[in-house]
């Protein structure tokens, strides 16, 4: 099975109780918190979906174009969008 890795914030409180149930259960925080989520979507019947064939390929299309340097940033896109939205001046006219 293929992993994705996620930072997340948990506040302080938490993250000690989530270190010291590691410890006494000798299993890697990561674990835990994978376990915590399987249980939490079981109980609240959020359903998984399954991506179509159309929608694998195009994930892996979309990874393979980040693996070669093929993207922008997030900031790079708002600029592009502003710009294209910013009125034009009208040119002089020459006679």
């Amino acid at each position: 099975m293929s992993k994705v890795h996620y930072t997340i914030e948990v506040p302080a409180a938490v993250a000690r109780r989530i270190d010291q149930t590691a410890r006494k259960q000798r299993r890697k925080p990561s674990d835990l918190v994978v376990e915590a989520f399987k249980h939490y979507f079981r109980i609240s019947n959020i359903p998984e979906e399954t991506p179509t064939p159309a929608e694998l390929r195009a994930i892996r299309r979309g990874e393979a174009a980040i693996k070669r340097g093929d993207y922008i940033s997030f900031d790079e896109l708002q600029r592009r969008e502003k710009m294209a939205r910013r009125p034009r001046r009208a040119r002089a006219k020459v006679s």
